[in-house]
């Protein structure tokens, strides 16, 4: 596979190994596994970045280079990187601070495996007793010309690259958002419409869609109280839980003082659907979904699928039945048309700006996972 961030990735290991980059590339899998991951570098903000996997496998090259084992022999008697340590590390990265475990405990070594499936070696090695941590050294090193290659200080030197390529990109796509308050309100409409069009970054749909349904909802007022003579009213008001794809129990949005969850996706995999149903005791929940098909298309594509996993139709029904409601893009666009009339353009524009900042790692208001 060849792509822009490819030349990248030729320039550093010339840079590092000279004439012998092209071998070096040929026979090293992690450096064609690095090659396949950093595709969506130099494509704009809006495309996705893949920072667990990469992350995973920085933060342990990391502590094999600190130790020092990139320059002396003993790897394979080290007690290994304890995995709070990795975990934070990786956190702490630009991008990183939403990360979860799953690339370290077993997705990274999945998806390599997916790519190189006669490969011998399986790249992080984990000792779950004591959740100790190794990356595996045969992965590291390279041989050519009965000469030993170690690669570590490349493997860091690449992930830098793609880190400073995506922040780059991250970075103008803020500048373009700040740069919109001079818009006028038409182009400015036009501009947050492209932003929820099914191409675009599930990061960027999530955060949008959150800016239009908190304004969409603003001014919604509800009566309640626990006694007739103590009712009172009250708006809507929609919370962001965390960052996206954060490990939060399935639930994106909240909103007070109904109680409803959201949850944004851009699948129709039953299994994502129910797995989320399920994390919070089959409450139902409102699916933002990121799909140009019309609201019954998609309620039976997701049936359909449930009657394929489960033969009982009364599990299909209890589990259908907890989905509140789906929000599509038209569905979504029409809520954008309604907060527009309210006078909410520019909030909503507000919005957007904040929760990239945060997002992008501009402001940090996310604790570390257990």
């Amino acid at each position: 596979m060849e792509h822009e961030f490819t030349k990248r990735i030729n320039d550093i290991l010339v840079n590092n190994f000279g004439a012998l980059w092209k071998e070096i590339f040929k026979e090293s899998q992690i450096i064609q596994y690095l090659n396949i991951k950093t595709k969506s570098a130099s494509r704009d903000s809006k495309s996705r970045g893949s920072f667990a996997n990469l992350y995973a496998i920085y933060v342990l090259i990391e502590d094999y280079l600190e130790k020092g084992f990139g320059k002396k022999e003993g790897y394979g008697d080290y007690e290994g990187a304890i995995f709070t340590r990795l975990f934070r590390r990786q956190r702490e990265l630009p991008f990183g601070a939403k990360l979860q475990n799953h690339a370290l405990n077993h997705r990274m070594n999945e998806e390599f495996k997916k790519y190189f499936p006669t490969c011998e070696y399986i790249p992080i090695l984990r000792d779950a007793s004591n959740n100790r941590y190794w990356f595996n050294e045969n992965l590291i090193g390279v041989e050519i010309k009965n000469k030993q290659y170690n690669l570590g200080q490349t493997i860091i030197d690449i992930i830098n690259a793609y880190i400073e390529t995506k922040k780059d990109a991250f970075d103008k796509f803020i500048q373009i958002c700040e740069n919109a308050h001079t818009l006028s309100e038409e182009k400015l409409i036009l501009f947050i419409i492209g932003l929820i069009n099914p191409n675009i970054d599930a990061r960027i749909f999530e955060i949008v869609s959150y800016a239009i349904l908190k304004y969409y909802y603003h001014n919604k007022n509800i009566y309640w109280g626990f006694e007739l003579d103590t009712i009172q009213e009250e708006n809507l008001k929609l919370y962001k839980t965390g960052r996206t794809n954060a490990n939060d129990g399935g639930i994106d949005f909240v909103m007070k003082p109904l109680g409803r969850f959201f949850q944004v996706t851009e699948t129709i995999d039953v299994k994502k659907y129910f797995l989320d149903i399920d994390k919070i005791e089959k409450f139902p929940i409102t699916f933002v979904v990121k799909s140009t098909d019309s609201v019954p298309i998609l309620k039976t594509k997701i049936e359909i699928q449930a009657k394929k996993q489960y033969s009982i139709n009364a599990i299909v029904k209890k589990y259908m039945d907890c989905i509140e409601e789906i929000i599509n893009i038209s569905i979504l666009l029409e809520r954008f048309k309604e907060a527009i009339k309210l006078g909410f353009i520019k909030e909503i524009l507000e919005e957007i700006i904040k929760q990239s900042k945060v997002e992008f790692n501009y402001e940090d208001d996310e604790e570390i996972e257990d």
